[in-house]
């Protein structure tokens, strides 16, 4: 037995959305997870600031000291023999690149002007540091 179709009617040919919709939201699902997660940072424990903040340039180099007195750009750890060769490599060779040096709270003024030294001597001028917003 076999189905006869109407001249009148005609087969209707629509592209069905509803799994498409499904595999959207499930995507928008998995990002809206896994975006928090990807801002992984090094530990640091900042000393706060009552200065307004100012304007943040696009690209800065994060330059960190930590704890323990290692250095960490970006998130990668930095020998502190090297850290002018890897500056330069990271900004391809552009000694104007904003450089945020943030350092933990019980690094002592030595050790920082040490790092700070350093960056002046690769001839990176443009150094910010970095802390947390206190209340005034």
């Amino acid at each position: 037995m076999a189905l006869q179709l109407d001249e009148g009617e005609a087969e209707l040919s629509e592209i069905n959305v509803t799994p498409f919709i499904d595999v959207i939201l499930v995507l928008l699902i998995v990002f809206m997870v896994a975006a928090p997660l990807s801002t992984v940072d090094v530990p640091v424990n900042l000393p706060g600031s009552t200065a307004p903040a100012g304007d943040r340039p696009e690209e800065p180099l994060w330059l960190t000291v930590t704890a323990d007195r290692r250095l960490v750009l970006d998130d990668a750890p930095v020998p502190a023999d090297r850290l002018s060769a890897i500056l330069d490599e990271r900004s391809n060779g552009q000694r104007e690149t904003p450089v945020f040096l943030r350092a933990d709270r019980s690094v002592d003024y030595g050790a920082l002007m040490q790092v700070l030294d350093q960056l002046r001597a690769a001839g990176y001028l443009k150094v910010a540091l970095v802390g947390l917003e206190a209340a005034p």
